[in-house]
């Protein structure tokens, strides 16, 4: 994972395929960045909503998940090249897997409070590229919309 965070803060692609648990946790981190910077002001709730899904998710510490965030935000910015991402989602997590991710970036996007026109459309797309139906999308914005009015 240090090589991972090396490779991203340097701006360089990690090699795929040496890992592939990596790997994806590499395109998880990506698409959470796309997502929290998508409406041009990543908000501290977005950045700790992604550190808390990413550290239960794939059991990263904090430290970690933190230094990947900020990597991949400086990566992210500018960059319009997720799909390769969303393939790698596509390709290493099972149906449930997909909608878990799904409600993952919802979380992101909603932890401000507000949904932004960008953040809405950037999920459609993410949601389709990942094979996850807008009805199974749906349910995993109201589950999230859900949690976040019970915490508040």
């Amino acid at each position: 994972m240090i090589d991972r965070i090396k490779a991203l803060l340097s701006g360089r692609t990690p090699a795929p395929g040496a890992n592939a648990r990596e790997d994806l946790t590499f395109a998880c981190v990506m698409l959470l960045a796309e997502a929290a910077r998508m409406d041009e002001a990543i908000d501290e709730r977005e950045i700790g909503a992604m550190e808390r899904l990413l550290s239960d998710r794939f059991s990263l510490g904090r430290e970690t998940a933190r230094a990947l965030i900020d990597a991949a935000i400086k990566r992210a910015d500018g960059s319009n090249r997720f799909f390769s991402y969303t393939q790698q989602v596509k390709d290493g997590l099972d149906a449930e897997g997909r909608i878990r991710m799904v409600e993952m970036l919802w979380e992101v996007v909603l932890a401000d409070g507000k949904l932004d026109p960008y953040e809405d459309n950037l999920l459609r797309r993410v949601a389709g590229l990942i094979h996850v139906s807008d009805a199974e999308s749906g349910a995993a914005r109201q589950r999230v919309k859900a949690r976040l009015a019970a915490a508040r």
